[in-house]
């Protein structure tokens, strides 16, 4: 494989070449093979090319150009690694704003909730569309905590590129390791860019080698730096170990002389190399101070795909019709439910009655807009590989499959070859036709709120609806025991943010209760039951009697596994298997220890006798209170979630955070060194871990950071579980 070695000034003033290449030769020789380098090619970014005299753009001049000429983006990372900071350079330097909005003044156009200003962090992800340099650039700015792991998840799923955006003085973060395996999991082709290089500490050999060690990616570096830290003051372009068919060329037909090598052959390969993801491109920089943004664009325009280069299989059965997958609602007071989409095919046009395959049903779009994070503009239509913004769905939630009709569904069906004539066989295919959504976590943290009188509940319950349309990770529960509305979210935070937000935005006062783990039960051994359900409403007997095992399963399974007997005769499954699987399911969501929901287990049907004329409805409760009573029987565990947990802390503090660590009954796994921080990586139980970013403050005097991720869910010692039902039953 060759490496070859280009050298390019791109720094605002002018370098001279003889001395970035003096600066340059003991690096490129260490992490480079060394190469005779070329002659500079100066790029000048010292103008905007978005400002014309004073003038900002108008989002009414957003071009609308062929496909190839469009891309879909992200930018993601770990929290406070810059992706917004980064965010605001790139619209001002495409001339969108006036001025550089600053996460610390509370200004920047993406993060313009109340909550996110405040806290300097991203909550929601925000869509911003712009042009640059003759390309449409629809980027999505996404959040870097734990918390919100979800809105990175439904935004990766409808991009075709991303930016990782990583702190230099940090390199690879928890949190960026979750981002870059979601990324993994959409095989999305990626740009790296090492922001912070100014910042005390950065070191891009040190980012590079983690990037190497850690994703396990090949970097593939397209600018070196001129000075780290308080040195830093710009980059320079190189390139090196491309791809064989680069090497042909280089060695066939430039062997004699590499000046000649045409940028644009360079170019074709570094991009050839990116959408085959078998190298990242690495770029540099600090947003913050304006540097190495203007090369990220073009980056990003040079290397990454456009939506007519992502292979989408089902591309082929629509034909031209429309297709396009929602993936995010959000509720405006006066537009209502404002829904994202990703047009796949075909075009989107206000007043187009569109139908929902996964709702079945029609709905008609009133208007088209075209979303500058809380800005929009209307626009006539918006053709295929775009993201548009629709008003007037009031039925289309995240994940949904949006076709022009539902017969242009069927055709689409027809063609994929999968029409069956039998009912089922007919759910199934059109079950084929939904485009993937998104996973949607299970939560780990539960609380009840409650509203400042009865009299507000329905304003409580419409604000939590709408909140749950426009974050699915959120999910509501009515506990059968208080009749008290539960929140169960996906952390501390989260939940912070959700009450937060019915106050501002519904005007509700509410009242929290304390947080909750949300633990899991199992059981340990196998267990039979048999019950009989005899009833007589009106002149009909309802009379069914069930036997069925309950037995633990060993691989990880958080719904019910139910198998029939042989004895069980498959006419009287045929009209009542719908109501056994209802009963089963609804008794596994409340365990008998803490009425947690059962996981891990397998239910085993033998022996089940149906009076004529009984109902389903007393099948499904006669079942229920049996497989109620087997759990009953059985050796019963309590599951808790185990979180993964990554503490970075200066060396002077290490042992105070590890000696709280161990007294939460922490497990560490090992102790790396980052500069001059340690990173203590371990698991602790999240019961344990409520109120930790308080404590890690004190210990550390605030100079500690830490992530959290949630691992699995692990069974309690029997001490700490007795002490856990001793603590739910008020006995301690």
């Amino acid at each position: 494989m060759l490496s070859n070695l280009r050298i390019f000034a791109v720094n605002h003033k002018k370098i001279p070449s003889l001395h970035i290449i003096n600066m340059y030769c003991s690096r490129i020789r260490a992490s480079l093979k060394t190469i005779k380098p070329h002659i500079p090619l100066g790029k000048n970014y010292s103008s905007l090319p978005g400002l014309i005299g004073n003038d900002i753009k108008s989002l009414h001049s957003i071009i609308n150009p062929p496909i190839a000429k469009i891309r879909n983006i992200g930018i993601m990372a770990h929290i406070d690694a810059g992706k917004t900071t980064t965010t605001e350079r790139i619209l001002y330097y495409s001339g969108y704003t006036r001025s550089l909005g600053d996460v610390d003044d509370g200004d920047t156009v993406t993060d313009f909730m109340a909550q996110e200003r405040e806290r300097g962090i991203t909550i929601q992800s925000a869509a911003v569309t712009f042009d640059w340099k003759g390309y449409r650039v629809n980027l999505i700015d996404t959040p870097g905590h734990v918390d919100f792991t979800l809105e990175v998840e439904r935004c990766l799923r409808v991009l075709d590129g991303a930016v990782a955006v990583f702190d230099a003085s940090a390199g690879v973060e928890a949190q960026t390791l979750t981002v870059w395996r979601q990324a993994d999991k959409h095989k999305i082709p990626r740009i790296c860019f090492l922001n912070k290089m100014d910042k005390t500490g950065a070191s891009f050999n040190y980012a590079v080698e983690s990037i190497k060690e850690k994703l396990k990616a090949k970097p593939l570096l397209l600018q070196l730096p001129i000075g780290e830290a308080k040195t830093f003051k710009g980059v320079v372009d190189v390139v090196a170990d491309l791809d064989d068919e680069f090497a042909d060329l280089v060695l066939g037909e430039f062997s004699e002389n590499f000046d000649l090598l045409p940028t644009e052959k360079l170019q074709t390969a570094i991009r050839r190399v990116t959408l085959a993801q078998t190298a990242v491109p690495v770029l540099c920089g600090s947003a913050l101070k304006n540097k190495g943004v203007q090369p990220l664009l073009d980056a990003v325009i040079m290397y990454l795909p456009s939506p007519e280069e992502c292979n989408h299989e089902f591309l082929q059965w629509y034909k031209g019709d429309l297709c396009a997958l929602a993936f995010k609602v959000l509720h405006d007071k006066q537009r209502g439910p404002l829904v994202f989409m990703r047009i796949y095919s075909g075009t989107i046009k206000p007043q187009l009655a569109i139908h929902n395959i996964n709702g079945n049903c029609t709905e008609r779009i009133s208007r088209l807009l075209l979303p500058f994070a809380d800005q929009h503009v209307e626009i006539p239509s918006l053709s295929a590989g775009n993201i548009a913004l629709t008003v007037g769905l009031k039925h289309t939630a995240t994940g949904d499959t949006i076709v022009s009709s539902k017969s242009s569904a069927l055709a689409a069906a027809r063609r994929a070859g999968r029409e069956g004539e039998k009912k089922h066989r007919q759910n199934s295919e059109a079950e084929r036709l939904l485009l993937a959504g998104v996973e949607i976590p299970e939560p780990v943290f539960f609380c009840t709120i409650e509203p400042p009188s009865m009299a507000k509940q329905p304003d409580l319950d419409h604000a939590l609806k709408c909140l749950q349309r426009e974050d699915p990770s959120l999910k509501v529960r009515l506990d059968p025991d208080s009749g008290q509305t539960v929140l169960c979210g996906m952390g501390e935070l989260h939940i912070e943010i959700i009450h937060d937000r019915i106050k501002r935005e519904y005007g509700l006062e509410t009242y929290l209760g304390p947080l909750q783990v949300a633990y899991r039960e199992t059981i340990l051994n196998s267990v039979r039951a048999t019950d009989t359900l005899d009833r007589t409403l009106g002149d009909k007997r309802h009379l069914v009697t069930v036997e069925l095992e309950a037995k633990p399963v060993e691989t990880l399974s958080v719904m019910p596994v139910i198998e029939y007997a042989e004895s069980v005769s498959e006419d009287i499954l045929k009209g009542s298997q719908e109501a056994i699987e209802n009963g089963i399911h609804s008794a596994c969501l409340q365990g008998p220890l803490l009425g947690s929901p059962i996981q891990d287990v397998a239910f085993t049907l033998h022996s089940l006798i149906i009076h004529p004329g009984t109902s389903s409805t007393m099948i499904s409760a006669c079942v229920s209170r049996c497989v109620q009573k087997a759990l009953k029987k059985a050796d019963k565990q309590v599951l808790e979630p185990l979180m993964t947990l990554e503490v970075t802390v200066p060396r002077d503090y290490l042992s105070p955070v590890l000696a709280d660590l161990a007294q939460r009954r922490g497990n560490i796994q090992e102790i790396q060194s980052r500069q001059d921080n340690r990173v203590v990586i371990g698991f602790v139980p999240l019961a344990e871990i409520m109120g930790y970013s308080t404590v890690l403050r004190t210990l550390t005097s605030g100079s500690a950071t830490f992530a959290l991720e949630l691992s699995n869910y692990q069974a309690m010692n029997p001490q700490d579980q007795s002490t856990l039902l001793n603590w739910r039953s008020g006995l301690t």
